[in-house]
């Protein structure tokens, strides 16, 4: 890690914090997720034939997120390079451009509208503002069930919308924030095991999976200071506790990590059957000890925990400039 991109990831952290995503700026320019969904969409319907085999369909899958990710690399590249040709200015538009790609403001907004359709328009508007977050269908929850989608949702995103992209590109710089981002919009696209996209998107699932799986295990700890500074001693055992006791239980070898520490940090059940599509999944509770009743202040103590974290997470990337200066 570079001290370079360390100050960069902390000024991206700290902007994405107090700006996050305009809606007025996107409404005129398409996000750069728009561009890696268009990459992506052509790699589909140029490649992904109902007249391949499926061992021809895997290949062919293969050399599709190979393709994706080394243009995302090189376009990571090109930027860096570009940036560090314009000194000041060149450094402040490369933190623009990390925090781009971090989700922490956009993400808090998201979830606190649940918690505040919930109390303005009952469990009407619950359903109305989770339906933005989540893919189950909403008009089978009622209050607790859309409370603890709302939950889930804000623990499962602080890993994959946070966590990873900070520390693939503390790793990697540009290029390897570019890549992460493109295989994470990949798996959300084509990496789902619909009859579609069993084969072609395989690659693409795997590899998130891998890239996933540093945050997914980092978000744990996050949480569990989190719950220290927000809700005291108990909590952030809990969460730390069932964090690494009910991972397993979630489909996800990634998404179980946060959800399980963000339960065991509100002492509540999360995750458990759930429909998608009309289709159940079938599914354990996690923490099943913990409370079954879920509220909107739920919601605001686990969006209170997610900012905790995200705090700590900018705070060690802070304390790691100093280190890095001494050891360069």
């Amino acid at each position: 890690m570079s001290i370079a991109i360390l100050l960069v990831l902390v000024a991206a952290l700290l902007l994405d914090r107090l700006v996050g995503d305009p809606d007025w700026l996107w409404r005129r320019v398409p996000h750069p997720v728009v561009w890696f969904g268009a990459a992506i969409g052509w790699c589909d319907r140029s490649f992904n034939r109902k007249r391949l085999s499926d061992d021809a369909l895997r290949i062919s899958g293969v050399i599709s997120i190979v393709f994706l990710l080394l243009l995302s690399i090189g376009a990571g590249f090109v930027l860096h390079r570009l940036f560090a040709t314009m000194g000041l200015f060149g450094w402040f538009a490369e933190a623009i451009v990390v925090a781009i790609f971090l989700a922490q403001k956009s993400l808090g907004d998201h979830v606190q509208r649940v918690a505040d359709g919930l109390r303005t328009d009952g469990l009407a508007g619950g359903r109305k503002a989770v339906s933005m977050i989540v893919g189950r269908d909403p008009e089978t929850l009622d209050v607790p069930g859309v409370c603890r989608a709302a939950i889930e949702s804000l623990a499962e995103n602080f890993s994959d919308g946070v966590v990873a992209p900070a520390f693939w590109y503390a790793l990697l710089g540009l290029p390897g924030l570019l890549a992460y981002k493109m295989l994470n919009t990949a798996d959300s696209m084509i990496g789902h095991k619909s009859e579609k996209y069993l084969h072609f998107g395989w690659a693409s699932a795997r590899l998130d999976d891998l890239a996933n799986l540093p945050a997914a295990r980092l978000s744990v700890l996050l949480f569990a200071v989190g719950a220290w500074l927000r809700l005291g001693r108990h909590a952030a055992r809990n969460a730390l506790n069932v964090g690494l006791r009910d991972h397993g239980l979630h489909r996800s070898p990634n998404s179980g990590w946060p959800e399980a520490a963000m339960a065991g940090a509100l002492d509540m059940q999360l995750a458990g059957p759930r429909l998608y599509a009309g289709i159940l999944v079938s599914e354990p509770m996690i923490n099943g000890a913990g409370r079954t009743d879920a509220t909107g202040v739920d919601i605001e103590k686990a969006i209170s925990v997610f900012y905790a974290a995200c705090t700590v997470l900018a705070a060690t990337v802070a304390v790691l400039v100093p280190i890095a200066f001494m050891l360069s």
